[in-house]
């Protein structure tokens, strides 16, 4: 998943549908003990000139910062404790996207990180949550059988959601329900719920 910010091509490596982009993780790069600016690339005259903050990049080539050492990070500024160092000896000549890089430390500790926000959100019902596999796993078959019908059930749980949305924030927002307390049941972060919030008391 590929997301702007500020005008910089932040690519995120692992994604999940429950949390979308407030927990996307992505390797982190440490040079020098510090997280490196993003990495700018010369394509000739213009005034647009593409940059990244993906770990790939930083592999030293044209005045670029080289990487030594990775870690895991995520959309909601969680920096992983353990710094993984890459071996240049093992990697050689090649550029990073050629090379096979361990990165189950990483993934592991990112995973370890979703756990928690997992463990502190507002726990779905269980017939809700084997209810939500379901229509996902059916999604899934009509998509391969009948792509338009796919399309419409999808408009459909689209206007379900977001009606049923605005009555459960609109039911948070008369209680008095904090935006911390919001964020942390949904595992999203404080700005999203404060907008949400926001939006059910203007409608």
């Amino acid at each position: 998943m590929n997301v702007s910010e500020g005008g910089v091509l932040v690519e995120w490596d692992w994604w999940t549908v429950e949390f979308g982009d407030a927990h996307a993780g992505a390797v982190g790069v440490l040079v020098g003990g510090g997280e490196p600016g993003p990495v700018y690339f010369d394509v000739g005259s213009g005034s647009d000139v593409p940059s990244t903050s993906h770990w790939l990049a930083y592999d030293g080539r044209a005045g670029r910062p080289r990487v030594e050492a990775l870690r895991a990070v995520c959309a909601c500024g969680w920096r992983g404790a353990a710094e993984y160092p890459l071996d240049w000896a093992t990697v050689g000549d090649r550029p990073l996207y050629e090379a096979d890089v361990d990165l189950t430390g990483p993934l592991a500790d990112w995973n370890a990180h979703l756990s928690l926000v997992r463990d502190k959100a507002a726990p779905l019902p269980d017939p809700l949550a084997a209810l939500l596999v379901e229509i996902a796993e059916q999604l899934t078959t009509t998509t391969e059988d009948a792509p338009l019908a796919a399309l419409r059930a999808v408009g459909m749980l689209e206007r379900i959601a977001a009606r049923v949305g605005r009555e459960a924030a609109a039911a948070l927002a008369d209680d008095g329900v904090s935006a911390e307390a919001v964020a942390t049941g949904l595992g999203t972060t404080r700005s999203k719920a404060l907008l949400l919030l926001l939006t059910a008391q203007d409608t």
